[in-house]
């Protein structure tokens, strides 16, 4: 299984996708340990995959808000203090 090189390629939802394929895989039926460890690497490495695809996705949202000159746009904060 060579998806550690593939990883970095993948779209989040085919990331996505991967992760629960390989969630229903370990949970479904009894597998060898090496076998286990191997999809749980792959699986590590994709939720990095897709930490990433959303850390990007924060950063493009924009909050539009209205303001005393009409609709501002402000940068997206997690945890907005406003």
């Amino acid at each position: 299984m060579e998806q550690t090189n593939k990883t970095n390629k993948k779209s989040f939802e085919e990331s996505v996708a991967r992760l629960e394929e390989i969630v229903k895989e370990l949970e479904g039926k009894e597998i060898p340990l090496d076998k286990s460890l191997k999809l749980y690497e792959e699986g590590v490495s994709l939720v990095g995959v897709c930490s990433s695809y959303l850390e990007n996705a924060e950063k493009k949202i924009k909050v539009l808000s209205l303001g005393p000159t009409g609709i501002e746009e402000k940068d997206f904060k997690v945890g907005n203090d406003e």
